[in-house]
């Protein structure tokens, strides 16, 4: 997809995702050798962005399968249905000479969405997402995907892609995944953006907002993520409050507009009483 690391953060760049040099160049190398991408760090970072906009640059169909709590390799993890139905339906369309109706939901009780990369011909994104999610039991399913590209399933046996996806598994550490797993991929550590970065991707993202009053804010969030509080604001949230404080016409922060908008970063009422304590909002 890519011919070089500029490549890589001018297409990105292109979709609105604006990328670090170690982003691009792992995304790079992630391509040009064929490995599977394993992207950890915080929520709100940009790891799922990241995925769909490799997606968007290649004019590839990203398949997304979301991981949760309790996801196993005979539950939601695997189909959005389970494994017997799945596979009956496989089974039924083998018959009717036809494959299993091509969809990149996870909903879908036709074709959950491992099998419809595997077996789809056309350029693919593979998102797995919050892997540390699953259960432990799905490394074990995923190896194989990841390894050989391939899938075995007993009712229909093994499946092979005739046409390797672009995987990427997203990861919040919220569990140790295997050593296996973290084997076979490529790792990337997305953390919170360099102030810079993370000025430019605001004026990107909320288009219309002062140069100085985006300053202000990466610098307020900033001191926000130096204190111990329960969630810190990530990359996602400096934006919504961007937005919040260009649809209230601020031009500039003050201590009053502050305190009165701080539900938009923080989400938790012990966390905006120890802001509003700590940050010294007569100099913001």
């Amino acid at each position: 997809m890519f011919t070089s690391v500029d490549d890589v953060s001018a297409r990105l760049a292109a979709t609105g995702y604006l990328a670090s040099p170690s982003v691009a160049t792992t995304v790079f190398l992630a391509d040009r050798l064929g490995k599977p991408l394993l992207v950890e760090g915080p929520a709100g970072v940009g790891k799922t962005e990241l995925a769909k906009a490799v997606a968007q640059v290649a004019g590839a169909r990203l398949v997304r399968l979301q991981c949760y709590e309790g996801s196993t390799s005979r539950g939601h993890c695997t189909s959005g249905t389970t494994p017997s139905s799945c596979c009956a339906s496989a089974r039924d369309a083998t018959r009717r000479g036809t494959r299993p109706a091509r969809t990149s939901s996870a909903r879908s009780s036709s074709s959950p969405p491992l099998l419809t990369a595997i077996r789809g011909d056309e350029p693919t994104v593979l998102l797995i997402d919050e892997t540390d999610k699953a259960d432990v039991e799905v490394e074990g399913l995923l190896l194989e995907v990841l390894s050989d590209f391939q899938v075995t399933v007993p009712e229909l046996g093994t499946i092979t892609a005739t046409r390797r996806p672009f995987v990427v598994l997203t990861s919040n550490a919220s569990r140790e995944l295997s050593e296996a797993l973290r084997r076979r991929c490529l790792f990337l550590h997305i953390g919170f953006p360099e102030e810079e970065l993370e000025r430019r991707i605001v004026r990107l993202k909320v288009p219309g907002i002062d140069a100085a009053l985006a300053e202000s804010v990466v610098r307020v969030v900033g001191a926000l993520r130096a204190m111990d509080l329960r969630k810190v604001p990530s990359v996602a949230e400096t934006i919504d409050w961007a937005r919040t404080l260009l649809a209230l016409g601020a031009d500039a922060l003050d201590a009053d507009l502050v305190r009165d908008t701080l539900g938009v970063i923080l989400k938790h009422q012990d966390d905006v009483l120890k802001a509003a304590a700590k940050l010294d909002l007569d100099a913001v």
